[in-house]
């Protein structure tokens, strides 16, 4: 919901203020309608019901996978498309996916939004109306901002809309944002008084081939992102999780996990092993075997290794697959 929009509304319907409160409460609640706001005059409700969208997104396509995934493809008001997941997990955890950008310009070559053509930033409102279209199904606790786009160069709408999180009941504490390694971001994000978890994508310890796989690196070279990302440490004294997409004979190797040690700070960084949902790009993914000797040699050098659940593989859930294979359509 547009909230700029919601407050311009009301007060030209001379509303008082606390109307835009009363709205938003009910709406992170997970009110699906103005009609539900019982507490609002029904004169109202019909009003705001023809003059503010109920959400600045429209569904176009929703995939549900056995693990209790849900995937949904959203198209902006002017037509661009983007992708949020909700991933629920044994523990109770009801986790989000968000995207910041419809499509990305970064270009990474394992990722099929990167093969998309970027449309644009997100807004804050489009953003969050992401995370409403899940609270609307179900109570949520975490979110990671590891969907389409590159979170730190739209970082005031990202900022904006998580700073309304906490009021669908997601903290700044259970919130991570993602980035390649966008430096000027990392240095913003570091200064910010929200507690966000900071999360580098990396994917390769040689600068060599983090550039073939990511071309970004040759804008902001491997060993400045890691020092950007010391200097957040250092100011905000929360570990950063290292992302790394295991791919089939590319950056799997107990040799590859060797080098991935030696460059890491186990004091300020834990990696996360992602297991690789294949996309139209023609790399594969890790064998199970390669993955956990991977983990076992980064483990064997001090660094704290995990292995991502792998979630809605059935569904294309890695992130553009829906995206992409709409506009294929």
């Amino acid at each position: 919901m547009d909230l700029d929009l919601l407050e311009r509304t009301l007060a030209e319907l001379g509303e008082p203020a606390y109307r835009t409160r009363q709205v938003w409460q009910w709406t992170a609640a997970g009110a699906a309608s103005f009609e539900q706001m019982t507490n609002l005059p029904r004169r109202l409700r019909v009003a705001l019901a023809e003059a503010v969208p109920f959400s600045t997104l429209t569904v176009e396509d929703e995939a549900r996978a056995s693990d209790g995934t849900v995937k949904v493809l959203l198209q902006t008001a002017d037509g661009r498309p983007l992708e949020a997941v909700l991933m629920r997990y044994r523990d109770g955890r009801r986790s989000l996916c968000l995207s910041s950008q419809s499509g990305c310009p970064l270009t990474c070559t394992f990722c099929a939004t990167g093969q998309m053509r970027f449309g644009r930033n997100l807004s804050a409102w489009e953003i969050l109306d992401q995370a409403l279209h899940f609270r609307r199904m179900t109570p949520v606790d975490h979110c990671v901002f590891m969907g389409m786009g590159e979170p730190l160069m739209n970082l005031d709408a990202v900022l904006a809309a998580c700073r309304r999180l906490p009021d669908l009941g997601i903290s700044s504490r259970h919130t991570a944002v993602s980035t390649v390694g966008w430096i000027p971001g990392i240095e913003r994000l570091a200064a910010e008084a929200l507690p966000l978890r900071l999360a580098l994508s990396l994917h390769a310890a040689s600068p060599e081939l983090r550039s073939a796989l990511m071309p970004v690196n040759d804008r902001y070279p491997l060993a400045d992102v890691l020092a950007a990302c010391e200097r957040f440490y250092a100011r905000k004294r929360r570990r950063i999780f290292v992302e790394y997409v295991m791919l089939k004979g590319v950056n799997d190797s107990v040799g590859q996990a060797r080098e991935l040690a030696a460059i890491l700070d186990p004091t300020i960084f834990k990696v996360n092993l992602i297991p690789y949902n294949p996309t139209a790009t023609g790399l594969e993914g890790s064998t199970p075997g390669a993955i956990a000797a991977f983990a076992a040699e980064l483990e064997r050098h001090g660094l704290g290794a995990t292995v991502r659940l792998t979630r809605g593989r059935e569904i294309a859930a890695a992130c553009g697959q829906l995206a992409a294979g709409a506009a294929r359509g």
